[in-house]
């Protein structure tokens, strides 16, 4: 009987987040992990209160907005955003922090985990954003693609 090792773990969880994601075009999780315990959690979805996108429509569809472009046409906040919210909500620091993420942040995203410290990501599929990479990159935040199955590692 094998083990699961510990980025699998807490990115399988972060898939798990990503459930209850109420966006219509990509379910998104995160989880924000420190010495092996998880200190928040956060999908993407409309602010609390909000009328969720399932309910309204998505704006970014309507729109016509591609993948990856102007991420301020939308309702909803980042799984990585709301990563960041719970856990300032709740008085709990990022700094040295690892972020399992279902999908590799946008640079918006990617701008707040540099400034929140993370030390490191991991990320389950690319998304079409070289930017943040480049910026994640230049901040000294490790970043690393963790593929959730077979499929995902082609």
């Amino acid at each position: 009987m094998s083990r699961l090792a510990w980025p699998e773990y807490f990115m399988r969880i972060a898939e798990l987040v990503a459930e209850r994601s109420t966006c219509l075009r990509r379910k998104v999780g995160a989880v924000a992990v420190k010495d092996r315990r998880i200190l928040a959690t956060g999908y993407n979805g409309a602010p609390s209160g909000v009328a969720h996108c399932q309910e309204s429509g998505c704006l970014r569809q309507k729109l016509g907005v591609p993948s990856g472009e102007r991420h301020e046409l939308c309702r909803g906040l980042h799984a990585e955003q709301n990563v960041i919210i719970q856990a300032a909500v709740h008085g709990i620091s990022l700094a040295g922090s690892e972020i399992f993420c279902t999908f590799q942040p946008c640079i918006i995203c990617s701008k707040m985990l540099i400034n929140c410290k993370v030390s490191r990501i991991y990320y389950a599929q690319g998304y079409p954003d070289s930017m943040s990479v480049e910026m994640l990159a230049a901040a000294g935040v490790q970043c690393e693609r963790l593929p959730l199955t077979p499929e995902d590692k082609a």
